[in-house]
């Protein structure tokens, strides 16, 4: 029987390796931390089970990538979906993210006057683009296979979208849209395609722009229970997850993966590799070994962002009542978001009771960050980090107040993290999270690595953010290896 060894046990590594082994395969899956869902992982401090990084979910409606990975290994998800997705909390006005499309289209009209026909070219250009996203068309193709399948895909309507594919969002928009129109599409794209209207790509823009109508859940016991399920199911029919197993290095024996070493002395051989890890990362256990294209991508490729996270323990009692879920805030549409001007704020359902102590809610409170300064001030100044840091809790604090009145009052527990947080407990390369800004389809990649038995995972692959977006990078990723052995 032909091994497969998976390094990182977060969702798109556990998804690649849960269908590796219903494909017959053995499979070990080697994760450093002591659970599984990475940056979509839930860990517990003090009563409360905290969403480390994602908070919501999608994919789970038929057809999408988490129901066909469900239907296929017999699995069901703790989710639950959210008619209400999340709320937008614009300078004097508020804009509902309705999951029902008649009802968003409603919303959009009355929010947006006179911006309805790209609303229509944006649905329009996300069906198509969803539709090529879950059908067998592999992109980019890195094999003749592919290039088949790619072409077989193709149909009028993915010609008459193919045009798009060197566009960006921004000029899909009102010549006259007005500065909140922007600013709302600019939010949503920086949380799903890591870039604003003005670099990011037109198709992908378009799809990441849909993911409410697409079906948006809540995971019951936070979103690490989606990787729990599916570590579950790889044990329960026969596979390996091990924990506290830090993968130190990549043994490679004429050209190809002979066996992957932990810190923790184990030594496991395998015919195939998958690794759930950033390029960069990748790169690193692989040292000089490393292919040219690999290590030219991990250091030419653009940086991504960090995030700044507080992880909250809040009164229930000290929260407005009837208040949805998930908040989404910008403070100034004239300046450059991030860093505390946008945020994100989960709150877990008053029905999760297992996520806080009786009568508390867990939140999850997060904003975009370069990395760069964090990591300056923690080598170089201290002080200035504890400082910053201190700021940013304000900052951000003072941001969800917008969303939540009363919310500061409301906080029992405050933990903030960093892109230094998240590279400790992530051990993604300088924190980095969410994965590269979609900006250009033609700089995207697929799973091959350049040594033929070691493929990646996660969401450094196309289509990248999201565990939708993950869970579609490892149906394919399982695919390539299948194809390969």
């Amino acid at each position: 029987m032909k091994s497969v060894a998976v390094i990182g046990g977060g969702v798109g590594g556990l998804t690649a390796a849960a269908l590796l082994l219903q494909a017959g395969l053995r499979v070990t899956v080697l994760e450093a931390h002591i659970y599984p869902g990475g940056s979509a992982g839930t860990f517990f401090h003090q009563g409360y089970r905290f969403d480390a990084g994602a908070t919501l979910a999608g994919g789970f409606a038929p057809g999408g990538p988490h129901a066909r990975v469900a239907q296929q290994l017999g699995l069901t998800w703790p989710v639950s979906a959210l008619e209400l997705a999340w709320v937008v909390h614009l300078p004097g006005l508020d804009v509902t993210q309705w999951s029902d499309p008649q009802r968003w289209q409603h919303e959009r009209r009355r929010a947006f006057p006179g911006s309805e026909p790209f609303w229509q070219t944006q649905e329009r250009l996300a069906e198509e683009a969803w539709r090529m996203a879950q059908g067998r068309f592999p992109w980019p193709p890195q094999s003749f296979s592919e290039l088949g399948s790619l072409a077989t895909g193709l149909r009028l309507s993915t010609l008459r979208a193919v045009p798009y594919a060197l566009r960006h969002v921004a000029g899909l928009l009102p010549a006259h849209s007005g500065p909140l129109l922007r600013a709302f599409v600019d939010a949503q794209l920086l949380i799903s395609a890591q870039a604003g209207a003005g670099s990011a790509n037109a198709l992908y823009g378009c799809a990441a722009l849909d993911l409410p109508r697409r079906g948006v859940n809540q995971v019951l016991g936070g979103m690490g229970a989606l990787a729990k399920t599916l570590s579950d199911w790889i044990r329960a029919h026969g596979g390996q997850v091990l924990y506290r197993q830090q993968v130190d290095h990549i043994d490679l024996r004429g050209g190809k993966v002979h066996s992957v070493h932990t810190r923790q002395g184990l030594e496991l051989s395998a015919d195939q590799v998958v690794a759930n890890l950033t390029p960069p990362a990748l790169a690193a256990l692989l040292g000089s070994a490393a292919p040219l294209a690999l290590r030219r991508s991990a250091a030419t490729r653009a940086a991504g962002w960090g995030a700044f996270t507080l992880y909250l323990g809040l009164a229930a009692n000290g929260l407005p009542p009837h208040a949805a879920d998930h908040h989404q805030v910008v403070v100034d549409p004239s300046q450059p978001l991030g860093e505390g001007n946008s945020i994100f704020l989960s709150l877990s359902a008053p029905e999760d009771i297992g996520r806080a102590p009786h009568g508390m809610r867990a939140a999850t409170l997060s904003t975009h960050t370069a990395v760069e300064p964090w990591w300056q001030l923690a080598q170089h100044d201290p002080q200035a980090y504890a400082r910053r840091k201190q700021e940013y809790t304000a900052r951000v604090l003072a941001a969800a107040e917008q969303a939540l009145p009363g919310l500061g009052s409301a906080v029992r527990l405050c933990l903030p993290g960093t892109p230094l947080t998240f590279q400790r407990f992530t051990h993604r390369p300088l924190g980095l999270v969410g994965g590269y800004p979609q900006t250009s389809l033609f700089n995207v990649r697929g799973p091959a690595t350049g040594i033929a038995n070691l493929w990646l995972v996660g969401d450094s692959i196309f289509p990248g953010q999201s565990t939708a977006g993950v869970t579609l990078g490892a149906i394919r990723t399982a695919q390539a290896v299948q194809a390969a052995r």
